[in-house]
């Protein structure tokens, strides 16, 4: 899926995107107060989004036809390949070139839309559409959506995080059934690795942080942090992110060192090419979005493999299921002269169960409503499944917005690269600096 590859470069450049929002002051406030009437005449709302892929544009077209049919009198121009840097010109120049709807794929940027006015808060109109939004969306997804009380956007499909194996690698290491607790992938992923002289012909699971999906949030969220409390970083204080840290680093030491599996990593293929170190049998086990079902079938390729909920704590065998969920949100723009309008196609775009159903299943994102996760319209493929109740798990849980973005997560990301590496020895001190150093950017940001 081409846009998780867009979604990783942005992810990497969300410190410096916040500057440029907030400086944006002319934005103002986030209320609705347009009084364009959607049903008195033919309107024309441009609509932009990041997808690109043949078969995600043809998705989304469909998506914009059959709301086209329901609402004659609504035209959507819609403008694909879109960045978040591109989003936040438009929305500070405005103008009639400016969008009313806008999609984006990084969810780490909700608190910037949201507490920059950039995206009208949506809470008016779904309360006058008789949309409860706590009964609509699974929490999860309403979290990455909203921030300090402001619903400046709505889920448009979700990712969810689980373990990817490799089925005859799990027959012939002895292996019957995916790890369900940690203590069990550790043990697993120790008895699938092979040497071959100093480096490996085959390695259980790519644990560095530099390794394709293997980031701190992704991991952490198998404890269920809690990243901020009271307004203020709770990193420093918050047992499962100094628990996740630590048994990532544990199992580092376990699988040969950082050094030798830093120089292996170097051997891998790009990561949304048929060359993933996954799908070319160099790892046998993986953290994986349901993206990368999809990539491995469209290969066509002879890969066994097999999908189940990533690993919890071996203290939390219990909340067996979860995972770390993402996705794709959307919101009106504040500049927008159409508001009304917009949201009719907001609203179609997140609440019909059959345009979310039909989406996900034309684009291989995962429904981002309960309803939609229900649906026997759905597809029932057995992997894709796996991601559903991922997704539907309510334990399940995101990393939480932010006024800048996601620069708290690249701070975490920086103690994890110390930590591994050795040149972090004490991860407490470690946690304590980065805390400072969040609540210092964040305060900076408001």
């Amino acid at each position: 899926m081409t846009h998780q590859r867009l979604r990783r470069g942005l992810a990497a450049s969300a410190a410096g995107f916040t500057v440029v929002l907030t400086a944006s002051a002319c934005i103002g406030s986030s209320s609705t107060g347009a009084a364009d009437d959607p049903s008195a005449k033919d309107v024309t709302i441009t609509f932009w989004h990041g997808w690109s892929a043949p078969n995600e544009v043809k998705g989304i077209q469909s998506t914009i036809d059959a709301f086209e049919k329901t609402h004659p009198n609504i035209h959507v121009k819609p403008v694909g390949n879109i960045t978040d840097d591109k989003i936040n010109q438009a929305l500070r120049a405005g103008g009639s070139n400016a969008p009313d709807v806008v999609s984006s794929f990084t969810t780490d940027n909700v608190g910037e839309f949201c507490s920059s006015g950039a995206f009208i808060d949506l809470t008016s109109l779904l309360k006058k559409s008789s949309i409860d939004p706590a009964a609509t969306f699974p929490a999860a997804q309403l979290s990455y959506t909203s921030y300090n009380g402001d619903q400046c956007a709505l889920p448009l499909l979700s990712d969810a995080y689980g373990l990817y194996y490799n089925k005859a690698m799990f027959k012939a290491a002895g292996i019957t059934d995916p790890p369900k607790t940690l203590s069990e992938f550790d043990a697993d992923a120790a008895k699938l690795t092979k040497m071959s002289g100093d480096s490996y012909s085959q390695l259980g699971f790519m644990p560095n942080y530099h390794g394709y999906e293997s980031t701190i949030t992704h991991f952490a969220a198998q404890w269920s942090p809690k990243y901020f409390a009271d307004g203020k970083a709770n990193v420093a204080n918050d047992a499962g992110i100094k628990a996740a840290y630590d048994w990532q680093k544990g199992l580092v030491d376990k699988l040969g060192g950082y050094a030798p599996l830093e120089k292996y990593r170097s051997t891998f293929g790009d990561e949304f090419s048929d060359n993933n170190p996954f799908m070319v049998g160099k790892v046998a086990m993986a953290i994986d979005g349901e993206w990368r079902a999809g990539m491995i079938d469209d290969a066509k390729g002879k890969l066994d493999y097999g999908v189940a909920p990533f690993p919890v704590p071996d203290n939390l065998a219990d909340q067996y299921g979860k995972g770390y969920i993402t996705g794709t949100i959307v919101g009106i723009a504040k500049t927008s002269q159409k508001q009304n309008a917009a949201w009719e196609f907001v609203k179609y775009l997140t609440t019909d169960t059959d345009a979310v159903v039909n989406f996900a299943n034309a684009i291989h994102n995962v429904p981002s409503t309960k309803a939609a996760l229900g649906s026997p319209k759905v597809s029932q493929d057995p992997h894709f499944q796996t991601f559903v109740s991922i997704a539907s798990n309510a334990n399940s849980n995101t990393t939480p917005s932010s006024p800048n973005g996601g620069a708290y997560q690249l701070t975490l990301q920086d103690v994890g690269y110390a930590y591994e590496s050795g040149k972090q020895s004490d991860l407490g001190a470690g946690l304590t600096k980065a805390a400072q150093q969040i609540d210092t950017d964040v305060a900076r940001a408001k």
